[in-house]
């Protein structure tokens, strides 16, 4: 059955001197492994140049039940990137989150909202001028809502802990020793209440910035079966420092 949707890169891979395998998350069908041989056109872009981390892409291919690999009958660029591919940060970013999506995402179905979600929030870092250095931690935390992580901010408490494993708010600290102390637990409640808009309000050192990404990080990995250590965190790290 033929598909056609929109895409968002996440991962490629060479592979030999003619082609390379791309992992793309899809409107229609969830995230998907495409082979895209190498064009010697001049009139055709090269999979390297559409293929860039978090592109947003059209394509159609032709849906096999048993095939792990699709092999796309058109691939166009959707939305053109303006700025991330040529901004050292926000390129920084868009390889940090397509790592992160690639793993984080891996066993998700389908979801339009999820899908609408992403694409709007690297529509939105693609446009923003200034003030972006907290995208990446109100990106991950409002994803949360979607993968079925976020927590209960109701039932926070003065003084209380956060349960990692649980993701819920615990009076005292649980046995496992995965869990936020007091002083990152309060903090909490305030990061979850950033918005994309509003996110400059909130004044996040370096080393602020790059504790609770870790900790975000740790989260997801907890609760994300198979999930790496990721090699774009420490340049995202740096960057941001």
């Amino acid at each position: 059955m033929l598909q056609q949707s929109r895409g968002i890169v996440l991962h490629t891979l060479r592979y030999g001197d003619e082609a390379l395998i791309a992992h793309i998350l899809t409107e229609a069908s969830g995230c998907q492994s495409f082979m895209v041989r190498m064009s010697h056109s001049r009139r055709k872009p090269s999979p390297h140049v559409l293929m860039q981390p978090l592109a947003l892409l059209d394509l159609s291919w032709e849906e096999k039940a048993r095939a792990s690999i699709h092999r796309p009958k058109s691939v166009a660029v959707g939305t053109p990137l303006v700025s991330i591919p040529f901004d050292p940060h926000k390129t920084s970013i868009a390889l940090f989150l397509s790592e992160f999506l690639h793993h984080a995402l891996r066993a998700e179905p389908s979801s339009p909202g999820l899908f609408d979600y992403l694409y709007h929030s690297v529509l939105w870092l693609d446009a923003a001028r200034s003030d972006f250095a907290n995208f990446h931690l109100v990106f991950l935390l409002r994803l949360t809502r979607f993968l079925g992580l976020f927590p209960e901010v109701d039932a926070a408490t003065v003084g209380g802990y956060f349960d990692l494993e649980a993701c819920t708010f615990t009076a005292k600290p649980p046995l496992h020793g995965h869990f936020l102390e007091p002083q990152d637990t309060a903090r909490l409640p305030l990061l979850l209440r950033m918005r994309y808009e509003t996110m400059h309000l909130f004044r996040l050192s370096g080393r602020e910035r790059n504790r609770f990404l870790q900790l975000l990080n740790d989260y997801y990995r907890l609760h994300c079966p198979g999930f790496p250590e990721l090699k774009s965190l420490a340049v995202l790290r740096e960057v941001f420092a």
